[in-house]
């Protein structure tokens, strides 16, 4: 009882805490150590103390971490929840995260679903196809439909080329560089121009290093790279790079004497 009439009103232990959110005790403590999630007051015998308030922190700190979020990015992404406003972008923040993550789960439901159907239509199973997309799923790639337009040649191309690692590491450079391609193609920038011609130069870079120099490749390359008619977001974007480095790759060859497109042309 004495224990009990040490925590003043409005305040919880604890145990308490990590109880009713459903984590433990040696969590709010490892998230106190990180500078994460500190308790708002100390008993007199320096038990830590929780509001509320806290709880409704520990809730954005969780949800961002089902989120895939790491301790570093959650430490920037917490919102003060000084006033009702505050409160709301917070809400308004999560809401969004979780939509974004509904979309990604829908179309990994899609895609398995797709994958059954498939299955059932084959006389065999392509398991190391099979298994690709299943990993990447698990590691909520959100790339891993491109999987399914490989054929078995350019799959055990990758599986030798990239791990886990050096294959996201690609993927986020390659993004990153379409994400500027597409800033030029909105400003209307002219494929001539001498900052298009960079990053033109960039991206077949890229192209070489995901080939390793194997020409022979590009051909499926450009297949794969068809993505008229399509309804996925990633795709359309590309379709819309594809277009506006056309002429500009035209001129880059031209400029550097080579034709790397001729040979599987002819």
């Amino acid at each position: 009882m004495e224990k009990h009439r040490a925590i003043p009103e409005g305040f919880m232990t604890v145990g308490n805490a990590a109880k009713k959110m459903g984590v433990t005790v040696r969590t709010l403590q490892y998230y106190d150590k990180e500078g994460l999630l500190s308790p708002s007051e100390k008993s007199e015998g320096g038990r830590r103390l929780y509001t509320d308030k806290d709880l409704v922190v520990l809730h954005q700190i969780l949800s961002l971490k089902s989120l895939g979020f790491s301790l570093e990015e959650i430490k920037q992404h917490l919102i003060s929840l000084e006033t009702p406003t505050d409160v709301a972008n917070a809400l308004t923040e999560q809401a969004g995260k979780i939509r974004r993550e509904i979309e990604r789960l829908n179309a990994s439901l899609k895609a398995i679903e797709q994958l059954k159907s498939e299955v059932l239509q084959m006389q065999k199973v392509n398991f190391k196809k099979y298994a690709d997309i299943i990993v990447n799923l698990q590691m909520s790639n959100e790339y891993y439909f491109l999987i399914k337009k490989f054929d078995d040649d350019t799959l055990d191309h990758i599986r030798d080329r990239f791990d886990k690692d050096s294959g996201l590491d690609f993927i986020n450079r390659f993004n990153h560089l379409c994400n500027d391609i597409l800033k030029l193609q909105k400003e209307n920038v002219s494929p001539e121009s001498e900052k298009c011609q960079q990053l033109t130069k960039a991206y077949w870079d890229l192209i070489v290093e995901f080939t390793n120099g194997d020409m022979s490749m590009l051909p499926k390359l450009l297949k794969i790279g068809d993505f008229e008619n399509t309804t996925n977001e990633w795709e359309k974007k590309q379709a819309i790079i594809n277009e506006y480095l056309t002429p500009a790759l035209g001129i880059y060859f031209s400029k550097i004497g080579a034709n790397p497109f001729g040979e599987e042309q002819q």
